[in-house]
């Protein structure tokens, strides 16, 4: 868990996320570092925006405590709601992958 608070400091402080700069901070905090560890959150970060991560994540919170509509109207509702199953499915494994960083 070390590594990810690491790599969110280095890109809350806007430094380059790298193997070395997330071992210099893990180390700074008081830890040993695990070159493995460091190697493998850098690798997963690559190219990813974490600040946008993190924007979609929260939106994703947001959308999935909003309360279901009332109604009797089942016709058109059935296609509507199979869409948002699957927008909700594809975000979950979208989500998972950051999760599996987390420990999750």
């Amino acid at each position: 868990m070390e590594y990810v608070y690491a790599a969110l400091l280095l890109d809350a402080a806007g430094k380059e996320i790298t193997e070395k700069s997330i071992e210099e901070v893990v180390k700074a905090a008081g830890f040993q570092p695990d070159q493995a560890q460091a190697k493998a959150v850098a690798a997963s970060l690559k190219g990813v925006n974490i600040k946008d991560v993190i924007k979609n994540a929260q939106t994703m919170q947001v959308a999935a405590a909003a309360p279901a509509p009332a109604g009797h109207a089942h016709e058109g509702k059935k296609e509507e709601h199979k869409d948002e199953k699957a927008e909700a499915k594809k975000e979950e494994e979208a989500a998972s992958g950051l999760a599996s960083l987390f420990g999750g």
